[in-house]
């Protein structure tokens, strides 16, 4: 009888081991991007219990977001030759809105999974206002003439902005906004850091 105490015993702190590194290991931020975020305040949850909303000046939350751009551009930039499969989300094939979903989720970024559902998120700016990771989104002829595609920027040169995209015909790859096929299909852009 005391064997079978000892080894329950054993077995309850083993078990109570496993739990606590799987709590220790999700303990990472999340950042919840609601519509109704402005540039002034972004909403930060943790896993854990601390729950808090800050403040940030205009210039340490465009500095901050500039850095996060870059690195979800640099994520997504792996992903280029990749050949584009539908509903796919990794380098075995991907299309637009895997591309993009992937790219912020590696931070901590949930965006829905559809383009037309992301098209809903962040902040609708003008052109003229696109920065390195906003978001492009295209009606390219489709049956509904619904939002069908989107693309990450990447750079703005000379007036000229790239993006970086999955298309049916050659998969994750850069293009620019001036293309007249991207230009005429071209819906509305949208910041969401």
């Amino acid at each position: 009888m005391s064997r079978i105490i000892i080894v329950f015993i054993l077995f309850i702190g083993f078990v109570s081991c496993k739990s606590s590194k799987k709590a220790k290991n999700n303990t990472s931020t999340k950042v919840i991007i609601d519509k109704r975020t402005d540039n002034k305040t972004k909403q930060i949850i943790s896993s854990g219990y601390n729950t808090s909303t800050r403040a940030h000046s205009n210039s340490e939350i465009a500095g901050k977001n500039a850095s996060i751009s870059t690195n979800i551009i640099d994520y997504a930039k792996q992903f280029e030759g990749v050949k584009y499969k539908w509903g796919g989300t990794t380098k075995a094939g991907m299309d637009c809105s895997g591309l993009v979903f992937e790219s912020f989720k590696a931070y901590d970024i949930f965006l829905p999974r559809i383009s037309r559902d992301m098209a809903k998120r962040g902040k609708k700016i003008t052109l003229k206002q696109t920065l390195r990771g906003d978001l492009l989104f295209f009606k390219t002829r489709n049956r509904r003439n619904d939002i069908n595609h989107v693309g990450l920027v990447t750079e703005i040169k000379d007036n000229t902005i790239y993006f970086i995209h999955s298309t049916t015909s050659a998969g994750v790859i850069i293009s620019s906004l001036n293309e007249s096929y991207w230009k005429n299909a071209f819906h509305e852009v949208r910041r969401i850091l």
